[in-house]
């Protein structure tokens, strides 16, 4: 057997133990689990969950993030971060916490860019909240060298001023569904055979209709860790100064429609086959989130276009001096990948960039006067 094939027995055992795992799960309840229960264990369970068991990122893995894509992303990203600070009034220290860092690829390039601002540089501790042990390890491997705080949730991130990157991050956060039946709101759920297999099913009672009237069969959905996570961070911020810098993808505006989905090896995957062995992620509701930060004392701008965001902080000509420096092969690599982080056919409009800060701070650079949310 060579190690292509044991590796993938070892995936196939793993996702069958989850499998059953969970099917005995539910036949100990009350015979469902909901879509956050299933989530929640298929990526994170410890032994068989996907972030658990993988390095998920690049070419041979599932996907490909904007830190992948380009040094030119966390650069800029890097210099968001110093440049705010800046406008923070230069606390010493400040926390720079990066939320789901994957390979630490983000955070390494944005250090080296911030190095330009050396007070910058001195006044930040790094947290990163990290609950693979797969990725943790590869985020030490790439930030060798730099002093990191490692975390299991953004809660145990130390007092004081705050900065906060994290990019796709929330997509990831388990989501519940609700589907409109006869008039009325009720919860998806996972249910499993007598063979164990999964298979989605209705709770027959009605939840508490909390969403507005929607045609027959359309499906809403929330994200509770990802409202929590909002309401903490709205508090902190507004509390002790600071920003949290969101990008992923998703809607500006609250609304219907079934956007889970599952990738495995860059291609559609069915979302309850084979759990653990694919990426399971559904579309951010910024404005959800924003307003529950908001409630919480502090003040949203955006969401904006990625492509729009990542221009305004000067991406093109930044990619530009790379080019100038480089051979005519990276060059080439250097502006496919600005193309495809701004491109509005590629990553540059479904992907979309929001800002939490203190009430009563300036507009961080990439957004305008006119990007402001109310403050609470």
């Amino acid at each position: 057997m060579d190690a292509g094939t044991a590796t993938l027995s070892g995936a196939a055992a793993a996702a069958a133990s989850l499998q059953a795992h969970l099917a005995a799960r539910i036949a100990a309840t009350a015979g469902t689990i909901s879509v956050a229960g299933y989530m929640e264990a298929a990526l994170f369970h410890p032994r068989w969950g996907y972030y658990a068991t993988r390095d998920p990122l690049g070419a041979r893995g599932d996907f490909i993030t904007a830190p992948e894509v380009s040094q030119v992303f966390g650069e800029l990203i890097g210099l968001w971060s110093a440049d705010f600070w800046q406008r923070l009034g230069a606390p010493d220290p400040v926390v720079l916490a990066e939320l789901g860092p994957g390979r630490g690829t983000m955070m390494r390039d944005a250090r080296r860019a911030a190095a330009i601002v050396p007070a910058f540089a001195r006044a930040l501790r790094l947290h990163l909240v990290e609950r693979s042990p797969v990725l943790r390890a590869a985020q030490q491997e790439t930030l060798r060298g730099a002093a990191v705080e490692f975390h299991d949730a953004a809660a145990t991130l130390p007092p004081g001023p705050l900065i906060v990157v994290a990019n796709e991050f929330l997509d990831a956060l388990p989501i519940r569904q609700y589907e409109r039946v006869g008039g009325r709101w009720h919860e998806r759920r996972i249910a499993a055979g007598g063979d164990g297999t999964l298979r989605f099913a209705r709770d027959p009672v009605p939840a508490a209709d909390a969403f507005a009237d929607a045609p027959e069969g359309s499906i809403r959905e929330t994200r509770p860790a990802a409202l929590a996570l909002a309401q903490a961070l709205g508090a902190r911020l507004a509390r002790d100064g600071g920003a949290a810098l969101f990008i992923d993808y998703g809607h500006a505006e609250s609304g219907c429609g079934d956007t889970l989905q599952a990738v495995r090896r860059h291609r559609r995957h069915d979302v309850l086959d084979a759990p653990g062995t694919a990426d399971l992620t559904a579309h951010v509701d910024f404005a959800a989130f924003a307003a529950a930060a908001v409630a919480s004392g502090a003040r949203a701008w955006g969401p904006v276009p990625q492509g729009r965001f990542l221009r305004a902080l000067g991406i093109a000509a930044r990619t530009e001096a790379l080019a100038a420096k480089a051979t005519p092969a990276q060059a080439a690599l250097l502006r496919s990948g600005t193309v495809r982080l701004v491109d509005p056919a590629a990553m540059g409009r479904l992907f979309k960039v929001l800002a939490l800060t203190h009430p009563a701070a300036p507009p961080p650079a990439g957004f305008g006067p006119g990007d402001a949310g109310e403050a609470a």
